[in-house]
C-alpha cells in the first residue's frame, strides 16, 4: 500500500490481506493521515450502509448508522489491538451501532428472525428434481439448469440484464441480499462475511446458495423469455 500525503496525489488501494499494508494504513490513521481515511470512507461506506439496512429499514436511519460508525473509527483506532483485520473490526463497530439504533428505534430485528426469514420455499422448484422414489435416480434432476450459451454469458453484461439482476437481488430476503452482495457485488472472502453477520460457516454458505439459486432461476426465465 501507498498513502500519499501531497495534495495532487491520491490513496492507493491496499488489500487487506497483506498484514504489512494493513499495519502501514493503521499507522497512518492513528498519525491523523487525512488522506487515508478518505480512502476508508470512500472504499467501505457503500457496504457499511448495505449491512446497516439489514438491522434499520430506513435509508436516513442507515445514513446516520454509518457516520456514527466512522466517528467511532477515529475516536477508537488508537485502542485497536489488531486481533482482527482492520475490515472486519470496522464492520463490527457499525453491526453493534445498527443493533443499537434499531432497539432505539423499536425496530429491532433479531438474526433468528431473519433466519425464519429464509425458510420462505425451497431455493429451486421440488418440481425440477426427481421423487424420491425414482427407480434409477430419486432426487437428480428432472430439468436440469440450462447451460447458458455464449449468446446468453455476454447477455449477462447487458445494462438491461444488470437492470433484472437488481431487481432480483432487492427482492431476496434481507439476510439472502445481504450475504449475496458482500460475497459477489463486494468480494468478500467467507471468513469475513461471517465475522461481520455474526453467522456459522454453514449458514453463511446456505444463504449464499440459496440466494444465487433463486438468482439464476430468474436470469434463466428472462433469458427465455428474451429469446
Amino acid at each position: 500500500m501507498r498513502v500519499t500525503n501531497g495534495p495532487n496525489e491520491s490513496v492507493v488501494m491496499v488489500t487487506t490481506g497483506d498484514r504489512t499494508s494493513e499495519t502501514d494504513l493503521i499507522d497512518r490513521l492513528r498519525n491523523g493521515d487525512e488522506s487515508a481515511f478518505t480512502w476508508l470512507v470512500d472504499t467501505y461506506s457503500p457496504s457499511l450502509k448495505r449491512l446497516a439496512l439489514v438491522f434499520v429499514s430506513v435509508d436516513a436511519v442507515a445514513e446516520e448508522v454509518v457516520q456514527e460508525t466512522w466517528l467511532a473509527v477515529l475516536t477508537g483506532i488508537g485502542r485497536f489491538e489488531g486481533r482482527s483485520s482492520l475490515k472486519t473490526w470496522l464492520f463490527k463497530i457499525l453491526t453493534n451501532r445498527a443493533k443499537t439504533r434499531a432497539v432505539r428505534e423499536k425496530r429491532t430485528v433479531r438474526f433468528s428472525e431473519l433466519g425464519l426469514e429464509e425458510e420462505d420455499g425451497p431455493a429451486v422448484s421440488p418440481e425440477r428434481f426427481l421423487p424420491s422414489d425414482h427407480p434409477s435416480f430419486p432426487g437428480h434432476w428432472s430439468i436440469p439448469p440450462h447451460p447458458w450459451s455464449g449468446v446468453a454469458e455476454q447477455a449477462v453484461l447487458r445494462r438491461e440484464t444488470m437492470e433484472v439482476l437488481r431487481r432480483g437481488l432487492e427482492k431476496l430476503p434481507r439476510l439472502q441480499r445481504t450475504v449475496v452482495t458482500l460475497r459477489d457485488v463486494d468480494g468478500w472472502p467467507a471468513h469475513e462475511v461471517c465475522a461481520a453477520l455474526e453467522l456459522s460457516e454453514a449458514n453463511q454458505r446456505v444463504l449464499l446458495h440459496r440466494g444465487r439459486s433463486r438468482l439464476r432461476s430468474i436470469l434463466e426465465t428472462y433469458f427465455a423469455e428474451d429469446a
